[in-house]
């Protein structure tokens, strides 16, 4: 006996048997019942999701000798049975990706000339009708605006916006919906009872869910998993099959965030890796649970989880101990590391610190920051270098000294250079403060206590431990071209234009600086002070006076033409002008 696929086998043959389409079969039962049929219906939709199937039933309840009461084809008359043997000769299938030239069209309308032998109509079903040429397209419009009375004309596609206006104008449009998880799964119930398969209810979600809401692609799942579990399809089995990831490894990962567990999700993560999983199916699989969490927080939102009853009421378990924060938080965390997982030289290590940093969001925090907030990961085995440290004896402090020093902690520190003269204590251990090691741009003008204002990653000196050092005209323009250099992101405009002026010594230590118009003045005017600090610090001299000008006409450079440049480049080297003539060149 021919094996034949579940596909084929099971595609339905009356508008009662067609799934998840409801509401598009009664139209068009009821359009047959009552006679009120449309000269052009256009059907679009996802794959597999009953288009060409639906043309077909209708196409032979329209031409029905005998329909039933509800629009249904008697499948006993001579236009059913013809039908049903695939030798009608009043329904035409055409494949528009193979027949797509104006000549097939005009031979199509060509056959609309000709009235059906039996039955009221002659049907032409279109498939794939986006893959018509333009051409085509316009040759078919007039017969499609007004074809003939027994003529019916039913296009399907699945890219309806290739489509011209012009012809979506002219036919009712029917959307087919994608297959819900639900529907899938009872479907395919269905067809395992009929063959005589045993199988898990998680592991048809499994194949639904796989086949992205195409019923298709669900039964030639199935038919594939069937194969290979030997009639008995359990969800172990079509995980395996499939290649699919084990949703076990999605809530163990959430659990351990929620519990701060950093070493475990490693673990795992090692574990999903060895099985050969790639990092960025993990992290999209991961977000894609993380959202059915969220979603079933909230009774409203619980029915777009589009998965198994035993899996929702998982869902549900975990939903009441993760809080809505740390979700959302985690959420952005893996849609982050997805957009940037295609550029990363070092894939895994992004997954991994992007679990980190999931595992942290619960943790938490360590203390306020000084300076602005950085995005740095928190200490995770906190607890255990605080319990492998071994335990100090308190040094004994007089009161009068432990008074001095709670005075001395509570004076405000500040940067001052090191003196030549002062001896180092050798028993004090020295401390660094992380907030000094680099500082932003805005952070300059809110340093109102400090006698002198550095651009950023400079630090910050007391006038009183400058120099009055003499500089040159060298060390002049050497110090504000990395100055100009040194500046952030956001002033890299006027960075720019800066680095095309040259500050100039009036008197010593008066600093002259010439820009071309009022504009760029105003936007320097603003950073004057950092600018003024900086040269003040990286020349040694804190008397520096700095003195903005806007260049007089005279001495602005003039915009020399393409001809005027080249003129000059003769005047420059006559060879140009032989290389030119030689050549019998012209100046574009």
């Amino acid at each position: 006996m021919e094996y034949i696929v579940s596909a084929r086998k099971y595609r339905p043959m009356s508008f009662d048997t067609v799934v998840g389409q409801a509401a598009l079969t009664t139209t068009l039962k009821n359009a047959v019942k009552s006679g009120k049929l449309a000269h052009a219906y256009l059907f679009c939709g996802p794959r597999g999701v009953g288009k060409t199937t639906c043309a077909r039933i209708f196409a032979k309840a329209i031409n029905c000798q005998n329909p039933t009461a509800d629009g249904e084809a008697c499948n006993e008359c001579e236009s059913c049975l013809s039908f049903n043997e695939q030798r009608s000769l009043n329904i035409f299938e055409l494949d528009a990706a193979s027949n797509n030239s104006v000549e097939h069209i005009k031979t199509l309308m060509e056959q609309t000339r000709i009235p059906p032998q039996v039955g009221k109509y002659k049907v032409f079903i279109i498939d794939e009708v986006h893959m018509l040429s333009t051409a085509a397209f316009n040759a078919f419009l007039k017969t499609l605006e007004e074809p003939p009375a027994h003529v019916i004309f039913i296009l399907a596609t699945t890219e309806k916006h290739k489509i011209l206006p012009t012809i979506l104008s002219r036919c009712q449009i029917y959307d087919f919906e994608r297959m819900t998880v639900q529907n899938t799964v009872n479907h395919l119930k269905h067809v395992a009872e009929k063959e005589g398969i045993q199988y898990e209810e998680e592991a048809l979600s499994v194949i639904a869910e796989k086949a992205d809401g195409g019923m298709r692609d669900a039964l030639s799942i199935f038919d594939q998993a069937a194969s290979f579990c030997q009639g008995n399809i359990t969800y172990q089995k079509v995980i395996e099959d499939l290649n699919v990831l084990d949703s076990e490894y999605y809530f163990r990962i959430v659990d351990y965030a929620i519990a701060n567990k950093v070493s475990d999700i490693m673990v795992l993560l090692n574990d999903v890796v060895n099985k050969g999983f790639d990092g960025g199916l993990l992290i999209q699989g991961l977000a894609r649970h993380v959202r059915n969490v969220l979603m079933a927080k909230d009774p409203q939102t619980l029915p777009l989880l589009e998965v198994s009853q035993q899996q929702s009421q998982r869902f549900e378990e975990q939903a009441k101990r993760a809080e809505t924060r740390f979700l959302y938080e985690a959420l952005r965390l893996m849609n982050q590391c997805d957009i940037n997982y295609r550029q990363s030289s070092n894939k895994r290590l992004l997954v991994e610190l992007t679990l980190i940093e999931v595992a942290q969001i619960t943790q938490p925090d360590e203390g306020p920051a000084s300076g602005r907030k950085p995005r740095r990961l928190k200490s995770l085995f906190k607890k255990l270098v605080q319990q492998a440290q071994p335990k100090k004896a308190a040094p004994q402090v007089a009161p009068a000294e432990q008074a001095s020093s709670i005075a001395k902690a509570s004076e405000p520190q500040t940067s001052v250079a090191p003196s030549t003269t002062a001896s180092p204590a050798p028993a004090a251990a020295k401390t660094v403060k992380v907030a000094n090691i680099g500082m932003s741009w805005g952070n300059l003008r809110q340093q109102s206590k400090q006698k002198i204002q550095v651009l950023p990653g400079m630090g910050t000196a007391e006038k009183s431990t400058m120099e009055n050092e003499e500089f040159s005209q060298d060390e002049l323009e050497l110090q504000w071209m990395s100055m100009c250099n040194r500046m952030p992101q956001r002033l890299s405009g006027i960075a720019a234009r800066m680095k095309n002026m040259n500050p100039v010594i009036t008197t010593m230590p008066n600093v002259e600086v010439i820009v071309p118009n009022e504009i760029i003045k105003d936007e320097v005017e603003n950073i004057r002070g950092s600018i003024l600090s900086t040269l003040k610090l990286y020349l040694h001299n804190s008397d520096i006076t700095l003195t903005l000008r806007v260049a007089e006409l005279k001495e602005r450079e003039r915009i020399l033409t393409r001809r005027e440049q080249f003129e000059e480049l003769v005047k420059q080297n006559p060879s140009v002008e032989k290389l030119r003539e030689a050549f019998d060149l012209e100046l574009a």
